[in-house]
């Protein structure tokens, strides 16, 4: 087993298909992100649909917008998951 895997990282990447190295890039451009921005905001959501694969409609990115830019997004990650499953 790979030093550098996590059994986090490795739970997500099973269920997302989504390696470790690209959550770790994704969460490190994150920091340098301006969340308030929905510009910013929009590309963030492409982004991570992008990685996994996985088709957003534009009623849930403007419902995912909403939330992360007015700062109302659950921390939790059964919160999220339940968020983008909907």
């Amino acid at each position: 087993m790979n030093e550098n895997k996590n059994p986090f990282y490795d739970q997500i990447e099973k269920k997302t298909n989504v390696k470790q190295e690209d959550l770790l890039e994704l969460a490190q451009s994150l920091n340098q992100t301006d969340l308030k921005n929905e510009q910013n905001v929009r590309k963030l959501i492409h982004q991570v649909a992008k990685m996994a694969n996985k088709p957003v409609s534009k009623e849930k990115e403007d419902q995912l917008v909403k939330a992360i830019t007015s700062n109302q997004v659950p921390m939790d990650f059964g919160t999220l998951a339940k968020m983008f499953q909907k």
